[in-house]
């Protein structure tokens, strides 16, 4: 016990440094985005992320959102479990055989107004996924999508701009 009290005083942490942030844009575009939402739902925007079946990469970035560098909260932007309290469903990875189905309820059980965002390139159109036997493709092969966000994978920043194309009427 010793031992390993003394190494962890003599060793650095092996964590990584905190993201390079411009917290001033961050805030501004999250305001934004809140405040759109807002006026166009009358309420703070409501996510629920589904992993269609995906590596992992996208899901990171997406809960990366809610750690303290990002922390959507203080804006009004949340995560929910239920897609019957959800505006948008965030939908990450290539969809599989065996997800299809559970997709397909997922976005009949969310309420009107909805969108359905496609985050991350296997969402978009397969990714790296495309030609496996297990997956059927993009997420636009099993339910319509309102929303496109490439990247492999899409960061914080990225789903957050993405988020307000969505919310703001074309000019």
């Amino acid at each position: 016990m010793r031992k390993t009290f003394l190494e962890g005083l003599l060793h650095r942490p092996l964590t990584e440094a905190p993201p390079v942030l411009d917290a001033a844009d961050l805030a501004a575009l999250a305001t934004e985005l809140d405040a759109v939402a807002q006026r166009r739902l009358g309420h703070s925007l409501s996510i629920r992320e589904v992993d269609a079946g995906s590596c992992n990469g996208c899901e990171l970035e997406v809960n990366a959102l809610g750690n303290a560098f990002y922390d959507l909260e203080r804006f009004g932007l949340r995560f929910v479990a239920s897609p019957r309290h959800a505006d948008v469903l965030l939908v990450t990875g290539p969809v599989t055989k065996n997800m299809r189905e559970a997709l397909r309820r997922t976005w009949v059980a969310t309420p009107g107004p909805k969108w359905v965002v496609a985050a991350g390139d296997c969402a978009v159109d397969g990714g790296m996924f495309a030609d496996s036997y297990a997956c059927i493709g993009a997420v636009s092969e099993a339910i319509p999508v309102d929303l496109r966000i490439p990247g492999c994978p899409p960061s914080p920043t990225q789903l957050l701009k993405g988020l307000l194309r969505l919310l703001t009427p074309a000019r």
